[in-house]
C-alpha cells in the first residue's frame, strides 16, 4: 500500500489559516493530490512507537541545536566578515535610505504629512529582508517606547509574504527529524502545503491510527539566517543606545530577549510542550479547546498537532449559518487571557484570527504555541493593582504601580508625572468602565513615552500585543464590546477573594487612605465583581470575616465601630426627642421643636448599600451569613467591638447630660471618640 495524499484538504479552512506565526498567506485555495517527489511505492512499516531519534547533524546548520547565545553567535560570524558583511550591506542599503527620507521630512517640514505614507514604506521594507526583520516590525508593534503611534498602527498590519519551500526539501527533514520517511509515520499526506509563513509551513495529513493532523516542518537555513541578522542587528543596537541620547530603553536587552524568543519559536519541541502545558492549565475551562500533540511525532524540525476543524471569528456571516454565537466565544477568549495573565502567567502572546477557530460544537481552539510568556506574581498582581487604580482615578497609585511593574526605576520623582497621567488618560478614562478599551489606553499612554523617563518591559510588551489583538478580534465581531468592562469583574475579584499578601495590603491600601474608609471603592469592586462568571460567595464572606478579625483588618473594625456609634446615638437622639415632643403634646405643653439630629448620609448608609449589592449578587443567600453568626460572637475581637460601641454611647450620652446640667444653652459639640481613644 502507497502513501495516499489527501484531496482537498484546504477545503475545510474559512481562508489561510496560520498555525505557524503572527500572519500567514494562503499557498493555494483547494490543494489538489499529486504523487509525492519521495518514491512511496513500498511497504509501509509499522507507525513508530515511542520518541523518534534525529538524524540531522549540527554541522547542516551550526545553530539549529542551540538556544539564543549571542556571544557564541559573534564567535560565529567573527570567522565570517564577507558573509557579514554582505548582508549587512543589504540591511544598511535599505534602512539608511528609509531613514534618510525621514530626515528629508523632518528638513522640509513634512513629517507629519508624510508620516503614513513612511509607516507603509516601513512595513513593506521589513516584509522585504526576510523572517527575522518581519518578526522584528511585529514585535515593535507593541513598543509604544521606541515607535510613534502612525507606525505602530501600520506594523499591526504586517504580513509574511514567503513562499513555500520544496515538498522534497520538507519530507527529507521529516525522515531526519523523526527517523523514518513520511510514509512510515503518515497514512495520508497533503501534496502540497495549506500554509505557508516566516518559519515554515504547514501539511495536513492521517497518521495510521485514523486521527487527522496538522504537520508543521520548518524552513531551510532558517537558524543561521535568522542568526546572521540578530547579530547584525545587536551591533546596530549597542551603536545606537551609546551615541543616541535620546533612546532610553536598553536595546541591546531588547534585542537579546527578541533572540530568546524567536529561537524558542523555532523549536517546535519546545513549542509542542507549550502546547501540553497550555491544556494543563486552561484546557478545563468551559467552551476552551486545546489540540492535542502528538511528541512522538514531533522534534526541533516538526510537529505533530491535532487537527481542527474551524472558522476565523471574524468570519461572522459563516458563523451565523452554522449557529455559532461569535460575542460568546469571545467573552471565552477573554475570560480565559485573564486567568493566563492573572492567575497562572503563562499565557498566548499571539491570539490573532488565525489562531483562534470556532469550532463546529460551540468551543473556542486555541493554536499556534510558538510564542508564548510568562508574567510572574509580581508582575500579575502589579498589574490587577493597576486597572483598579486606572479604573478609580487614583494616578498617584498608578504612578507607584509603573516603578513595581518597572515601567520607572525606584529613583524617579513622580511628582510631574501624576499629574502628567491624569492629564493623558482624562481622555481614555471619560468613559465609564463599560466604554473603556485597550486601544485607547494604550495610544494615550504612548504619548507619555516621550515627554518622561517611561520604558516598556519586554514581557509588558507581549502582554499588550495580546490584549490589543484580542480586543482587534472583539470589535471585528461586536463594534460595541469592551474588552475592559469584561475584563474588570475579574479583577475585581481577584482583588477581594484573593489570599496573597501582595493583594490584601493593595485592598488595604485602595480602601483606607488619609484617615478615611473609601467606601465607595469598596461598593464600585462589589458591584463589578459580582458580575464575574466565577464569583465564589461564599469565599468572599468567608475571607472577608478572615480579613476583618484579623490584624490588618483592625482599622476596618474600628472604623465599622465608630459607624455603629454616630448611626446608633444619631438613632438614639432623634427616638428619645420624638417621644419627648409626644409626651409633651399630651400634657398640653409648648413641645420642644428643635430639629434632631440625624445620621450622616455617610454612616450606616453605607452599610445598607452594600447590603443591598451583596443580596442582589447571584449566589447570595442570608443563611450564608446567619449560620456564621454564632461562631462570630465568640470572637474576642466581636466582643471587644460591642464593648467599644456600648462604652462609647455611654460616653456621649454622658457628655450630653453634663452639657445639659451644667452648661445649659452654651453651644458644645459632643465629642467624637474614636474606638482607639475608647479603648485606652
Amino acid at each position: 500500500m502507497a502513501l495516499n495524499t489527501t484531496q482537498n484538504s484546504a477545503q475545510h479552512f474559512d481562508g489561510p489559516i496560520d498555525i505557524i506565526d503572527a500572519e500567514v498567506i494562503a499557498v493555494t485555495e483547494e490543494v489538489v493530490a499529486e504523487p509525492l517527489a519521495e518514491p512511496l511505492e513500498m511497504p509501509l512499516a509499522e507507525p513508530l512507537a515511542g520518541p523518534p531519534r534525529t538524524l540531522a547533524t549540527k554541522a547542516q546548520d551550526p545553530f539549529e541545536y542551540f538556544g539564543y547565545d549571542p556571544e557564541a553567535i559573534a564567535a560565529h560570524y567573527r570567522r565570517r566578515p564577507f558573509q557579514v558583511w554582505t548582508r549587512f550591506v543589504g540591511i544598511f542599503l535599505p534602512l539608511a535610505t528609509f531613514f534618510a527620507q525621514i530626515w528629508l521630512d523632518r528638513r522640509a517640514g513634512r513629517s507629519a504629512q508624510n508620516e503614513a505614507r513612511r509607516a507603509i514604506q516601513l512595513r513593506d521594507m521589513l516584509t522585504q529582508l526576510g523572517p527575522a526583520y518581519i518578526k522584528i516590525g511585529q514585535a515593535l508593534s507593541t513598543r509604544p517606547d521606541l515607535v510613534p503611534p502612525v507606525f505602530l498602527e501600520e506594523l499591526t498590519t504586517l504580513q509574511d509574504q514567503i513562499p513555500p519551500f520544496a515538498n522534497a526539501t520538507a519530507y527529507r527533514f521529516i525522515e531526519e527529524e523523526l527517523g523514518a520517511p513520511p510514509s512510515q509515520i503518515y497514512a495520508e499526506i497533503s501534496a502540497d502545503p495549506i500554509a505557508a509563513a516566516s518559519l515554515g509551513q504547514v501539511y495536513k495529513g492521517k497518521l495510521h491510527s485514523g486521527e487527522d493532523v496538522a504537520i508543521k516542518v520548518q524552513r531551510p537555513g532558517l537558524a543561521q539566517r535568522i542568526a546572521l541578522d540578530l547579530h547584525i542587528l545587536r551591533g546596530l543596537a549597542r551603536f545606537a543606545t551609546n551615541r543616541i541620547s535620546q533612546i532610553r530603553s536598553d536595546l541591546v536587552a531588547i534585542m537579546d530577549e527578541f533572540g530568546e524568543r524567536i529561537f524558542e519559536e523555532m523549536d517546535y519541541t519546545h513549542e509542542g510542550e507549550n502546547a501540553q502545558r497550555f491544556a494543563q492549565l486552561y484546557g478545563h475551562i468551559a467552551d476552551i479547546y486545546v489540540p492535542h500533540i502528538y511528541p512522538q511525532y514531533t522534534a526541533r524540525r516538526v510537529l505533530t498537532m491535532e487537527w481542527i476543524e474551524g472558522t476565523k471569528l471574524t468570519n461572522i456571516d459563516k458563523l451565523d449559518r452554522l449557529g455559532i454565537d461569535a460575542t460568546h466565544l469571545i467573552e471565552v477568549g477573554v475570560q480565559c487571557s485573564l486567568r493566563q495573565l492573572l492567575e497562572h502567567g503563562f499565557f498566548h502572546a499571539d491570539p490573532h484570527p488565525g489562531n483562534l477557530l470556532a469550532m463546529a460544537d460551540g468551543k473556542l481552539a486555541y493554536l499556534d504555541f510558538g510564542m508564548m510568556s510568562e508574567v510572574k506574581p509580581y508582575q500579575r498582581y502589579g498589574l490587577i493593582e493597576a486597572v483598579v487604580h486606572m479604573v478609580n482615578r487614583d494616578f498617584e497609585g498608578l504612578a507607584s504601580d509603573y516603578v513595581k511593574l518597572e515601567f520607572l526605576t525606584p529613583d524617579t520623582d513622580l511628582t510631574p508625572i501624576i499629574p502628567a497621567l491624569a492629564n493623558v488618560f482624562s481622555n481614555a478614562l471619560g468613559a465609564s468602565v463599560a466604554e473603556l478599551n485597550f486601544k485607547s489606553i494604550t495610544d494615550e499612554f504612548s504619548a507619555l513615552m516621550y515627554e518622561y523617563p517611561f520604558r516598556v518591559p519586554a514581557y509588558y510588551a507581549l502582554i499588550i500585543r495580546s490584549l490589543v489583538t484580542l480586543e482587534g478580534i472583539a470589535i471585528n465581531v461586536d463594534p460595541e464590546f469592551k474588552v475592559l468592562s469584561k475584563a474588570y469583574p475579574y479583577v475585581a475579584k481577584r482583588l477581594l477573594t484573593d489570599q496573597s499578601p501582595e493583594l490584601r495590603a493593595s485592598l488595604q491600601d485602595l480602601l483606607f487612605k488619609d484617615g478615611s474608609f473609601r467606601w465607595n471603592r469598596l461598593e464600585n469592586l462589589l458591584r463589578n465583581a459580582r458580575s464575574s462568571d466565577d464569583y465564589d460567595m461564599d469565599r468572599l464572606i468567608d475571607q472577608t470575616l478572615e480579613f476583618l478579625f484579623s490584624e490588618r483588618g483592625a482599622f476596618l473594625r474600628d472604623r465599622i465601630v465608630s459607624e455603629l456609634i454616630n448611626g446608633l446615638d444619631s438613632l438614639g437622639q432623634s427616638t428619645v426627642q420624638n417621644f419627648t415632643t409626644a409626651v409633651q403634646r399630651r400634657l398640653g405643653l409648648k413641645p420642644d421643636l428643635s430639629p434632631a439630629a440625624t445620621a450622616a448620609p455617610s454612616d450606616l448608609d453605607h452599610l445598607r448599600r452594600i447590603l443591598d449589592i451583596l443580596k442582589d449578587t447571584p449566589g447570595f443567600d442570608a443563611t450564608q451569613v446567619a449560620t456564621r453568626i454564632p461562631a462570630l460572637l465568640f470572637k474576642p475581637e466581636t466582643q471587644a467591638m460591642g464593648q467599644q460601641v456600648v462604652s462609647g454611647l455611654a460616653q456621649r450620652a454622658l457628655a450630653r447630660l453634663i452639657r445639659t446640667l451644667l452648661l445649659e444653652g452654651e453651644p458644645a459639640s459632643v465629642p467624637q471618640l474614636t474606638p482607639s481613644r475608647l479603648r485606652s
